[in-house]
């Protein structure tokens, strides 16, 4: 078929998608990633663009290709493909053919794929300019899916594997399983992407069900709003008629007692409808503060899942899947260090090694230790802080309402040997101080005193989940 010029044909239409773009995601990410692209041709539905460099090609194809064709299948809807060309000549003078490397976005019929793109990461990092995909028509209450954030994209690993294995249940059953599923962790563990891939899922196989996912402060607002605007039965009705309702950062409503109100209201008649709520927090239900007993109890009577700090392996092969999807070769001893280094926040994780990646690409040069240690000093020395026995005492006291002073003194009862056991333990567990160090530190005790302390609570955190969530809530709070 005979090649139509783009320029003469489409232009109008594509100067209204830039436009559209240059206000979604605002004048930086529209200077660096869209006014480089040139649309070149039209046809057979396919819209060709051509780019100057391979990682333009690439970071355009991740982030903005789904939402050009979408835009362009708005204003033209024959428009059912992008494909985006590597034109090196623009750059380049002087070489006798362009570089070409084609990425084609087909127009989804269902939810993206793992094979659209490499594994990625359990939490991926929201790069500026980043773009989601929007919900289907009739979910306007719903915010925006991230096309990245599916089942297959996640990696798994003994730290969230329960909340995993529990969200696939949720989204490939026909039936309500658990109700609600609620997911809870710390920062950047992943808790996100599960409530996105459930929603995939689900509108993959049964398009017909009615998914809304958005934020409790969203919620709230458009609580607020129809309260404002005296249309609270629009709200409730709304709300009501949905088959899947997903509310990300619950602890959000904590303390705002009208919105609690109505958000148990609206969990009891969707509960009573048979239809599935999931729920996300930083916190487990019997955790949250100033939440209404009768909501707190309605939270925590379906599935509770925890997603787990990552370990060492679980970091490692983060970055294993975000190098291949990135397309890099990534020296191992770089993916070992950055797995000892940032241990918190897997976004970190992930953006340390974008960061590396982009330098390597845009200036040149390899990807070394020594080279990683200078790029993401300021992220390292941030992670370097040092944490103190007595920052761990403190807190500690804090929690289990005993002095500080109690835990170096004599008192042996067991309101306050108990929390004083625990201390010892996190001491050794989150500092690399030595048990002898570490008795001196608790009235001048014996080295054995704290390896009798850490045994005795390895065991009690086994036997006791209540007492378990307390000890696991306190590495979080001293780990932040």
């Amino acid at each position: 078929m005979k090649r139509v010029d783009e320029a003469a044909v489409n232009q109008a239409e594509w100067d209204r998608v830039k436009t559209r773009l240059k206000q979604e995601f605002g004048e930086s990410a529209f200077k660096s990633w869209v006014i480089p692209i040139t649309a070149t041709a039209l046809r057979d539905g396919e819209v060709e663009l051509s780019v100057p460099t391979r990682f333009m090609r690439d970071w355009i194809t991740t982030h903005y290709a789904e939402r050009i064709r979408a835009l362009w299948s708005g204003e033209n809807p024959g428009v059912r493909k992008v494909t985006l060309k590597v034109e090196t000549g623009k750059v380049e003078a002087g070489k006798t053919e362009a570089m070409k490397a084609e990425a084609k976005v087909d127009a989804p019929a269902k939810a993206p794929s793992a094979s659209a793109a490499a594994r990625m990461v359990a939490a991926r990092p929201m790069p500026a300019g980043f773009m989601t995909s929007p919900a289907p028509a009739g979910t306007d209450l719903s915010a925006p899916l991230d096309a990245r954030y599916v089942f297959e994209n996640f990696v798994v690993g003994k730290p969230n594997e329960f909340a995993y294995a529990a969200a696939k249940r949720v989204a490939e059953s026909d039936q309500v399983s658990f109700n609600p599923l609620f997911l809870y962790g710390g920062v950047g563990l992943g808790k996100t992407h599960l409530m996105h891939a459930i929603a995939w899922e689900i509108r993959t196989r049964t398009p017909h069900r009615k998914v809304v996912y958005l934020s409790a402060e969203k919620f709230m607002y458009s609580f607020v709003r129809a309260l404002r605007n005296q249309d609270t039965v629009s709200f409730k009705e709304q709300f009501r008629s949905v088959d899947v309702l997903m509310i990300d950062d619950v602890q959000f409503i904590a303390g705002k007692d009208a919105t609690q109100e109505e958000f148990f209201h609206t969990f009891n008649a969707l509960v009573d409808q048979g239809r599935q709520i999931v729920l996300s927090a930083d916190k487990s239900p019997s955790s949250l503060e100033e939440i209404g007993d009768r909501l707190r109890s309605r939270l925590g009577q379906g599935l509770v899942a925890d997603l787990h700090p990552t370990t060492f392996e679980l970091r490692l092969g983060i970055l294993d899947a975000k190098a291949e999807q990135l397309g890099v070769q990534v020296p191992q001893r770089v993916k070992e260090f950055l797995a000892h280094k940032i241990t918190s926040n897997v976004r970190e994780l992930e953006g340390a090694l974008t960061r590396l990646v982009a330098h390597a690409q845009l200036v040149g040069g390899a990807l070394t230790l020594e080279t990683t240690q200078d790029l993401l000093q300021d992220l390292l020395r941030a992670h370097d802080r040092r944490l103190t026995m007595e920052e761990i005492q403190k807190r500690v006291a804090e929690h289990f309402k005993i002095r500080v002073s109690d835990m170096s003194s004599a008192r042996r009862s067991r309101a306050v040997a108990r929390p004083r056991q625990v201390a010892m333990y996190l001491s050794k567990q989150l500092t690399s101080r030595s048990l002898p160090e570490i008795g001196r530190a608790f009235g001048g005790r014996d080295h054995t005193t704290v390896m009798h302390a850490v045994r005795k609570i390895e065991e009690l955190v086994k036997l006791d989940s209540a007492f378990a969530e307390d000890v696991e809530l306190l590495t979080r709070m001293l780990e932040s």
